[in-house]
């Protein structure tokens, strides 16, 4: 993976309407070092000139000032040495999922589907943070080592993947399954147990 395959997965988030003006972040690990997008950007004007590297701690190496959530991409990728890819955004059901209250420690979204269960697995729920603080920063560190996918409570979302195409889908999945759990709210509707959802 390289810049020009995150700027592809930044437009694509775009092109799909889950990026409202300049806002959400992206970011590939390659080898020792994270390629990020810059602060302030709109993903869909993206190019390869705009993208920030840093070291896996975060210290800036080369290109513009990365994205002040910078910290939470970080956090992210040092708890999960799986992850190749993070994406964070603002998308509009998936923001609006992540207002409203919730159980402490339970799955915010509903499992509704098997194919949600399966996909997303579980959804943590990160306590409310100021952007880009080491507070949001921390709050993803322990939800990402156990969870891919994350609602920051009034906020947005953050996924973790093995690469940028699998970061790109997860984040359609997502908004598809919040916007599910909003178009069920408030009615009775059957949930799945995970245990036995896939048999």
């Amino acid at each position: 993976m390289n810049a020009q395959d995150l700027v592809d997965a930044c437009r694509a988030v775009a092109a799909a309407g889950l990026s409202p003006g300049s806002s959400g972040n992206a970011s590939v690990r390659v080898g020792d070092r994270i390629l990020i997008t810059p602060t302030g950007s709109s993903l869909r004007r993206l190019t390869t000139d705009d993208i920030a590297e840093l070291r896996l701690d975060g210290t800036p190496v080369a290109g513009p000032a990365p994205t002040k959530e910078w910290g939470l991409h970080v956090a992210a990728y040092q708890v999960r040495p799986d992850a190749q890819a993070v994406i964070h955004l603002h998308s509009r059901a998936a923001t609006a999922v992540s207002c409203l209250v919730c159980a402490p420690g339970a799955d915010p979204l509903p499992a509704y589907t098997p194919y949600r269960l399966r996909t997303l697995g579980r959804v943590r729920l990160v306590d409310y943070a100021p952007p880009g603080s080491a507070a949001l920063a921390d709050g993803v560190a322990r939800a990402a080592t156990d969870a891919h996918v994350m609602l920051l409570a009034n906020h947005g979302s953050v996924v973790c993947a093995a690469d940028l195409l699998r970061a790109v889908d997860l984040c359609e999945e997502l908004e598809a399954a919040a916007e599910l759990a909003l178009a069920l709210d408030r009615r009775e509707a059957r949930q799945l147990d995970p245990a036995t959802a896939w048999g």
